[in-house]
């Protein structure tokens, strides 16, 4: 029987190659994104992929798409809180609507995901969550205050849920460092977003990190990957 993992922000980047990845190893996926033309696409060229369409920030969006896929398919194995947005800039450009979205969606969101999931899991005595924080989780760099503090929420926040889990349900942080993604194309301040364009020349693909999941998932119930971080070689 094949297991069912959901991913959240699954229309690009990482979401996306872990829902190829995952797919490819006969898990079955349900990839969750808010743009459905790329959700579309995703499902037309890979088998064993289905698709919804999911804004995180939408609590009872979020419910309803682990919900669902409960009712479909009985029960779930994994979820891969995967959504995240970067518009990093310094704090004195004072961009507050976009220090907004981040918190909404890589904090929020993330609970979102775990007040879905986690019943669930409970009831099933068994399950396996997975984030995906950052390299910002561990350091902060200029134009990046924001966005870190998001990250480091999000690895705090899965600390947290692994240690007050039952051993049945197994907790993954994945950390990635630089990854080549559509992220940085959401900065709106030019010299942040030229600043990145130099720091992101050396990236990882994102298959680099769908691969990290796809270990972490792998491994017996009774081994649990708590903690990766994967990241360029050259990055320092």
């Amino acid at each position: 029987m094949s297991k069912t993992a959901l991913i959240t922000g699954a229309s690009s980047g990482i979401g996306e190659a872990t829902a190829r990845r995952l797919a490819a190893d006969g898990w079955r996926v349900i990839a969750g994104a808010r743009r459905e033309d790329r959700l579309a696409e995703l499902a037309a060229s890979a088998d064993g992929i289905e698709v919804h369409r999911l804004d995180v920030t939408d609590r009872a969006g979020v419910a309803e798409f682990v919900d669902r896929a409960v009712r479909d398919h009985g029960e779930i194995d994994a979820f891969v809180a995967n959504a995240g947005v970067m518009p990093l800039s310094r704090l004195d450009a004072g961009l507050v609507e976009e220090w907004d979205r981040m918190i909404d969606v890589n904090v929020r969101g993330l609970l979102h995901s775990i007040a879905a999931a986690l019943p669930h899991f409970t009831r099933q005595r068994r399950g396996h969550f997975v984030t995906i924080a950052s390299i910002g989780a561990y350091q902060v760099t200029p134009t990046a205050a924001v966005y870190c503090g998001t990250k480091y929420a999000a690895w705090a926040i899965t600390e947290g849920l692994r240690l007050e889990c039952d051993p049945s349900i197994r907790v993954t942080t994945v950390s990635p460092g630089v990854v080549t993604s559509e992220l940085a194309d959401t900065i709106s301040d030019p010299e942040t977003r030229e600043f990145m364009r130099i720091y992101r020349k050396d990236a990882l693909e994102p298959r680099a990190i769908g691969d990290a999941i796809a270990y972490a998932l792998d491994q017996p119930a009774d081994v649990d990957v708590s903690e990766m971080i994967v990241r360029p070689a050259r990055q320092r």
